[in-house]
């Protein structure tokens, strides 16, 4: 099991932020942000993150998919007191329908496609 009790917890928080992470077919580094509170957490570990921006990110994934996220919150408590953060490695795929898409727009209907964010490490920093 990737995701542990007080990654569950951070993610549960709602408050805390969501950053992502890519890199351009160029090699420029770009980073767009959400917000804990948008995430669904599947049954196989999968991230799912509601897009209605992100378009560097989702042309960045097209040539180079590896992405890395980073998960925050400062009310759960972390490894030196309260707050506490995770760096997630992966994989990152960009849907504009079907199930999870579906999914992902029922709770954030400002979605017009879905990142689909499947971890291969998940490490808590803080």
């Amino acid at each position: 099991m990737l995701f542990n009790e007080v990654f569950l917890d951070c993610v549960k928080d709602g408050g805390g932020i969501v950053s992502v992470a890519t890199v351009s077919a160029e090699g420029k580094p770009h980073i767009a942000n959400t917000w804990n509170k948008y995430l669904i957490l599947t049954p196989e570990e999968k991230i799912l993150m509601p897009c209605f921006g992100f378009r560097h990110t989702e042309k960045n994934a097209e040539t180079q998919s590896y992405v890395e996220v980073v998960i925050g919150s400062d009310k759960v408590q972390g490894k030196m007191g309260m707050g506490t953060g995770f760096l997630l490695t992966g994989k990152a795929e960009f849907l504009k329908e079907g199930p999870l898409f579906d999914e992902m727009h029922d709770k954030c209907n400002f979605a017009n496609r879905v990142l689909v964010f499947t971890p291969e490490t998940c490490r808590q920093t803080i």
